[in-house]
């Protein structure tokens, strides 16, 4: 493989593919403060991916049994819609669903 296709390969499919590179200029007192804001900005982008993997995950082995009732597209976001999957999988689910529950809430963090 050509060093310009894993170049293409790994702007597609690698580590921060999904992240886009922004260059500002700002006043250098102001430097550290937009560091902190594009850190927590990674963080939260990688939590809600790795949430939105755990509720597919989720409603992929549990999600006839467990939402029979339930629309999950009248939720507001991925956080609310997390709690209601989390709280069916252990209300409804065996014990394997009850631990998968009790990680998505983990993950959702304070509701």
């Amino acid at each position: 493989m050509s060093v310009r296709k894993r170049i293409e390969k790994y702007h597609s499919s690698g580590g921060a593919a999904d992240l886009v590179k922004v260059e500002v200029l700002v006043p250098p007192s102001a430097r550290e403060d937009l560091l902190r804001l594009a850190a927590r900005l990674r963080s939260e982008h990688r939590d809600s991916k790795e949430l939105r993997r755990l509720c597919d995950r989720a409603l992929s082995l549990y999600g006839v049994r467990v939402l029979d009732n339930v629309d999950l597209d009248r939720l507001p976001g991925l956080r609310a819609r997390a709690g209601v999957i989390a709280r069916a999988l252990m209300e409804r689910g065996d014990a394997r669903a009850f631990v998968l529950g009790r990680e998505i809430l983990a993950q959702a963090g304070p509701a």
